[in-house]
């Protein structure tokens, strides 16, 4: 029976621990790379003529994202599942990479409140309390069972993982319900926002406090790695020499890079760092009231600033504008490296468990305020307290979603491989 694998580095611990060399780039798929250009391009227009030049900013910016997404294979799913699992801690140390960089772009925008054009900026500052604790445990075992993460689900979709789209409509379902059910969350014991600077006496404080924090946890990924001896990770078809930028696999160093500097471009236009799941409440609300099934208008999560999102076209919103592109952008970028492919055949169990990850995810992401770009990266890189409690919940639910693996027709490492 074939199986989703999730579009990102994964390492197999039934393998030999020596891999064979880095297999090379298939054909580009022309045709489909065109078709991609076409909607960018067809679909930017349109942006720029109806919402204007900051909107069809943020468009492009999330097709720069799913190209670099997709080929640094980026994930955030497996780089919890590795660590977990069999102690690779490879991909969790290029987290490290791209939080560290991200909140040292985002510091002095946000330390100074304005971008250079002068609109306003803030990070993401959350409040700390029962609904991030259970949201972010909720999220990491939907990540597992659904097969992706937030950003994944995106460029997944984008790279033709049809099986994938349902957990991206389990994502709108979970994440409209949580809309819904938001106020009763933000009633839960909190201890409101709480942000390192003013922890630690200021933006340089709660930065290097940050940074600090980021070299133990790579630090610790390595000693684990030592003890538990992991297997390696897996090599990606790429291309070489200078194709290697369109046709190939990125270190995820660079992968890292490429998206702490987007972050900050979408940071700079929309006043606001990358989110992801906004959005999805957003298209699941409107679709909601426009068949008569709820009334979102009286919903507490839509009312204040967010009433003029709800009532306004989806192109208006950073995040729907950002999300579009990345599965735009994954689209080009699969099709350049020749691996786009359209999986027809999703096995019962898998649709299963692509589903409840998918509604697990979008209403856990409401509960704690955001994903793992939202809340993990985004409330990290400003800074938040909870985006580190977010990590650490998710980490739980990652424990907790890969003994559920195995009911959805998905892998589940063997106790020899060291599963913890």
């Amino acid at each position: 029976m074939s199986t989703y694998t999730e579009p990102e580095r994964t390492v197999d611990a039934s393998r030999p621990r020596r891999l064979p060399p880095t297999p090379a780039a298939p054909p580009a798929q022309r045709g489909v790379a065109l078709v991609g250009g076409a909607i960018a391009v067809g679909l930017l227009a349109y942006t720029l003529r109806t919402q204007g030049v900051p909107q069809a900013a943020l468009l492009l910016l999330g097709v720069g994202l799913g190209f670099a997404l997709f080929h640094a294979r980026f994930g955030f799913t497996s780089a919890w599942r590795q660590l977990v699992a069999v102690g690779q801690g490879k991909a969790l140390r290029a987290h490290t990479v791209l939080l560290a960089a991200t909140a040292i772009l985002f510091a002095p925008f946000l330390a100074a409140g304005v971008s250079p054009t002068g609109a306003a900026v803030a990070g993401y500052v959350s409040p700390v309390g029962i609904g991030v604790v259970v949201g972010a445990t909720i999220f990491g075992v939907g990540m597992q069972v659904g097969g992706a993460c937030a950003s994944g689900t995106l460029y997944a979709v984008g790279s033709g993982h049809t099986s994938i789209l349902l957990t991206l409509g389990g994502f709108v379902i979970g994440a409209t319900v949580g809309a819904a059910h938001m106020d009763w969350w933000e009633a839960t014991p909190s201890m409101g926002p709480v942000s390192l600077s003013d922890l630690f006496g200021g933006t340089v404080g709660g930065l290097a406090a940050t940074l600090v924090v980021l070299g133990l946890i790579a630090v610790a990924t390595l000693l684990v790695g030592r003890r538990r001896n992991p297997p390696p990770v897996e090599p990606v078809a790429t291309a070489t020499g200078v194709s290697r930028v369109v046709r190939g696999a990125w270190p995820l160093w660079v992968g890292a890079l490429a998206l702490a500097v987007l972050n900050l471009g979408v940071l700079l236009v929309s006043g606001a760092p990358w989110g992801v799941t906004t959005a999805f409440a957003l298209w699941g609300s409107k679709a909601a009231g426009a068949l008569g099934l709820a009334d979102p208008t009286t919903w507490g999560f839509w009312s204040g600033p967010r009433a003029e999102v709800l009532s306004g076209s989806v192109l208006a919103e950073s995040t729907s504008l950002t999300n579009f592109g990345i599965m735009v952008g994954a689209l080009i970028a699969s099709a350049l490296a020749g691996a786009f492919k359209l999986h027809r055949r999703i096995p019962g169990r898998l649709a299963l468990g692509a589903v409840i990850g998918g509604l697990l995810m979008g209403y856990g992401a409401r509960l704690a305020y955001g994903c793992n770009i939202g809340a993990y990266l985004g409330g990290i890189a400003s800074m938040s307290l909870h985006g580190w409690i977010w990590g650490i919940m998710a980490l739980l639910g990652t424990w907790i979603g890969l003994r559920f693996r195995p009911f959805f027709g998905l892998s589940r490492p063997r106790p020899t491989d060291g599963v913890c």
